[in-house]
């Protein structure tokens, strides 16, 4: 028998986490602001010298902020978890993590480097992944669902249509030379993705 416990607490672990991470995109920025003090030039040459690593910073908030947003939304129609869905949470948890390390590299390596790229674009594909996953547990778990909430089919497709789109963002930036990151563009598409999948389907049947 399936034991469930509230989300409030899972939710505010992550949360934590998520705040975390973000905290840590910007440390690299701030040791380097210590670093060009002791050089010669003031902060125009420190803004231009580490462009790639501003870049980076910026880029990883907006995909973490982002990547926050979808989880929370998903939990909203949660009450309580089970094993399975706290370990991919968990999963999720440590993609959020690990997105500094790729950061780090986009700063220190060129911007054309298809295998940099595939590694930052790779780890939002699994963040994305176990959220696809998630929102699968949940829609077949109702017992997990708030009562008049519950997790419609809308909801699942459009998970599965970014976690597809961010694959072939990886496959284009490790393969297409010059793409690298302008890969990402491609979740752009998916409301477009999302209109042709739903075209002409009763209403009904999404719920």
């Amino acid at each position: 028998m399936a034991t469930f416990r509230e989300s409030e607490r899972l939710v505010n672990f992550t949360d934590a986490v998520v705040a975390i991470a973000l905290t840590l995109l910007v440390l690299p920025l701030v040791d380097a602001v210590g670093e060009g003090a002791d050089q010669s030039g003031g902060a125009r040459e420190f803004l231009t010298t580490n462009r790639r690593a501003i870049f980076g910073f910026l880029l990883s908030f907006v995909v973490i902020a982002r990547l926050w947003m979808v989880h929370h939304q998903l939990f909203h129609h949660v009450r309580a978890y089970d094993r399975r869905l706290m370990l991919w949470n968990l999963a999720w948890v440590l993609t959020i993590v690990v997105i500094p390390f790729p950061t780090e590299m986009t700063s220190t390596y060129e911007t054309d480097d298809r295998f940099t790229a595939g590694v930052y674009i790779g780890t939002i594909l699994a963040a994305s992944a176990c959220q696809t996953v998630m929102a699968i547990a949940i829609r077949r778990t109702p017992d997990i669902q708030r009562p008049g909430l519950p997790l419609t089919r809308d909801d699942l497709l459009g998970s599965v249509t970014a976690t597809c789109l961010l694959a072939l963002a990886l496959a284009v930036s490790s393969t297409v030379p010059g793409v690298t990151y302008y890969a990402l563009l491609l979740l752009f598409l998916s409301p477009v993705v999302m209109r042709v999948l739903t075209r002409g389907e009763d209403p009904a049947r999404t719920a």
